[in-house]
């Protein structure tokens, strides 16, 4: 495989219409000696790989596969390069990673073995057909529909166009989330991000369900990203989005959740506990307690900040942090997930230890079985490690 003129590249996507970048890649790939090009988008539920059509005329039209039991899956759980030789072609699966999260996967054929240097080439690949769907996705709705594999509810749709990137990571920290039901969630919702040696998370879970709740909890979430824009403490903000809530809604309205800062370098996590259950501290492959914070009222009722609370973690501690649909769905015969069954998954998943979002997204999976595919609830749940940085 030959070198990537990312320069060229670069200067093709910038003319070319944004639901022409498929297009645009395949051709870019098909300098460096790669064919049958197909980028693949995981949709909302992460449990299909969907393509992504271009203008090129296809013989045989790619279908959507799934994350589990396909190439393309592995290379997508595993964030690596996946490889097979059918036809005596080499048939390689990269993944498609846009900033820190993978988002699809892209799959190509070359003739015959790879050699050195190539698999670095592929990988590359994968990373500017995420650069230029990030850059595309501003312009065009093609990248979003095609991650709906079905009709999704306009809460949810609100939802999903709140959220971050399901990933976030930087030296020393990850975070990734999960909304559950994916195309029918409404008032729940979750945000992280790193600001230099801070990492910031917030779970939120609106009273109620459906349109009401998902316009709750947008104002909610967006109240709390503009005082972490404006570098305001936790306690500040806690009651800046108790303020905001109770003289839109008046006091029959109110949000549970909790709002974290980790110190990257010392390893020091502060948060607050709005009417919310409590977070578990994850060491090693074991759930080893939910960390303790005195609850102060939900976000709306006017209620006075009771408490930031602090803990001290060790280098490898996850926090996860979860909404109570997570415990409470039920299934068929009306017996509950409960604590105990999410502690178990949660744990299974840990001593797979596989990247965290498959670990995270491993453990939603059993919640959302457990319950025949049909949760009654949203269920969200965000898993944030910290690992001491060199």
């Amino acid at each position: 495989m030959d070198p990537i003129d990312v320069g060229s590249v670069l200067h093709s996507l910038s003319r070319c219409a944004p639901d022409d970048v498929p297009d645009a890649i395949a051709r870019a790939a098909a300098l460096t000696g790669a064919f049958d090009l197909t980028i693949y988008l995981a949709d909302f539920a992460q449990s299909m790989l969907v393509p992504v059509p271009d203008i090129r005329p296809h013989v045989d039209v790619p279908v959507a596969v799934p994350v589990d039991g396909s190439p393309e899956g592995e290379a997508y759980l595993g964030r690596r390069m996946v490889t097979s030789s059918p036809d005596g072609a080499t048939r390689i699966c990269v993944p498609v990673i846009e900033g820190s999260e993978c988002t699809g996967v892209l799959a190509f054929s070359q003739t015959g073995p790879l050699v050195d240097g190539t698999s670095r080439r592929c990988e590359e690949l994968g990373m500017l057909a995420g650069a230029a769907i990030v850059v595309a996705a501003r312009s065009t709705d093609l990248f979003n529909v095609v991650r709906r594999r079905k009709a999704m509810s306009l809460p949810a749709s609100i939802q999903w166009g709140l959220l971050p990137p399901l990933q976030v990571a930087a030296p020393g920290v990850s975070s990734n989330g999960v909304l559950e039901p994916a195309y029918d969630v409404g008032g729940d919702c979750f945000d992280h991000a790193v600001n230099g040696q801070t990492a910031d998370v917030v779970i939120m879970d609106a009273m109620g369900h459906g349109l009401g709740s998902s316009m709750l909890s947008s104002l909610a979430i967006e109240t709390y990203r503009h005082d972490r824009r404006e570098g305001q403490p936790l306690a500040v903000t806690y009651g800046h989005v108790d303020e905001v809530l109770g003289e839109t809604f008046g006091d029959d309205r109110f949000v549970t959740g909790q709002m974290a800062k980790l110190d990257l370098q010392a390893g020091r996590l502060a948060w607050t506990n709005a009417g919310h259950p409590l977070p578990l501290l994850v060491r090693g492959e074991r759930v080893l307690a939910q960390l303790e914070c005195r609850p102060s009222l939900p976000w709306g009722l006017g209620g006075e900040l009771v408490e930031v609370a602090e803990s001290a973690l060790r280098p490898g501690d996850s926090v996860v942090f979860y909404t109570d649909g997570v415990f409470e769905g039920r299934d068929s015969s009306g017996t509950e997930f409960g604590m105990d069954r999410f502690i178990d998954a949660i744990e299974r998943a840990s001593s797979e230890r596989p990247p965290a979002g498959v670990s995270l997204r491993s453990a939603v999976r059993h919640i959302v079985e457990f319950q025949g595919e049909a949760l009654r609830d949203d269920a969200t749940v965000v898993w944030l490690t910290w690992e001491l940085s060199a």
